[in-house]
This record gives C-alpha cells, structure tokens and sequence, in this order.
C-alpha cells in the first residue's frame, strides 16, 4: 500500500495540556498497539499513565510499578482526545477500503501550540490571567510492509570516501606505471 493511501488524523490547537500528550507519545507506540481498550482503564482510575518528564509535582502510584517508575497520574482529557483521535482514524480507514485490524501506529507527533491569553475577573475589581497551553497533535498510522528476505549470495560492495577513493587511484597508477619496468 503506498504512502498516500495511509490515514494519518491531525488536530491543531487543541486544548489539553501538551505536557500530558508528550507522555502519552513517549510511551510508546506498541503500548498503543496492545492496550487501546486499557485507554477505559485510564478514565476509570484503574491504570496510570507514567510521566517520566514533566513530572514535577506529579504524584506517586503504585499503578505504575509495570513501568519502572513510581510518579503517575491518570490524564482523562487527554486520553478522550485521543480515543476520538484513534476512532476517528479507524473509520477515515475503513473509508478508504483498508483493514482495520492491520493498522498499526507508526508516529504521534506533539507540538506546543500559541498560548491563549484569556482574564479572569476577581474580588475588588482586580483581573489575573488566565492562560492555557494547548497543543498541536498528529497520529501517523501505516499498515505493516512486508519483510523482504535477504539472499546469501548478495555481493556487499564497501562503501568509500574521497580520501580512500583518492588513495586506490594512486595506488592503481603506480602499479600501471611499475608493471613496463619489471619486464
């Protein structure tokens, strides 16, 4: 299947916390792949996210034990987002006549977005800003390529740089110029 015919879903200046996003696109791609149904486990409070950075002030939980750290949280915004990122995506596939248990994940890209800059009004007619960080998010997805078997009796030629190249040059020249002497 060629590059173009793959679904890839982008949503731009979306507002859930980039910090909480990069953790999810940190963790890894195959964690996606096996436990998209454990996303429901996140919203329920029965399995943490690890945030190994961005963490400080995160608290600790044995829930994430699995993954060798101790701080976690449980991002819920985030993880609807990209439940709806990820269904959305299934049906953009279904649509183009791909299979959809064959789609695997391949990149999740997150950018930091323009700040908002919105006020809140307090007590005594003071004002204090009230901002939020949003982010940019992209989800590549692919279908799995085929593995091409390598043959045995493929000839590995070495790759040479300009120095090497110059000194076979050389070397070729004085053996042309020292085969007429030894005649």
């Amino acid at each position: 299947m060629e590059a173009t015919q793959v679904p890839s879903k982008q949503w731009y200046q979306r507002r859930v916390h980039g910090k909480q996003w990069y953790q999810r696109r940190v963790h890894g791609k195959q964690w996606y792949q096996r436990r998209v149904h454990g996303l429901g486990n996140v919203v329920e409070h029965k399995q943490a996210i690890p945030f190994r950075r961005f963490n400080g002030g995160v608290g600790r939980t044995p829930q994430v034990k699995d993954f060798n750290t101790t701080q976690g949280r449980w991002p819920v915004k985030s993880v609807k987002f990209l439940l709806g990122l990820l269904k959305n995506a299934e049906a953009n596939a279904e649509a183009k006549g791909m299979e959809v248990e064959s789609i695997i994940i391949r990149n999740i890209v997150v950018q930091q977005a323009p700040t908002t800059y919105r006020r809140t009004y307090r007590a005594h007619g003071r004002i204090n800003p009230y901002r939020s960080s949003p982010c940019h998010i992209e989800i590549h997805l692919s279908t799995p390529t085929e593995q091409v078997q390598k043959t045995k009796d493929a000839v590995v030629t070495q790759r040479l740089n300009k120095r090497q190249l110059a000194k076979k040059r050389v070397a070729a020249a004085r053996a042309i110029t020292a085969a007429p002497l030894q005649k």
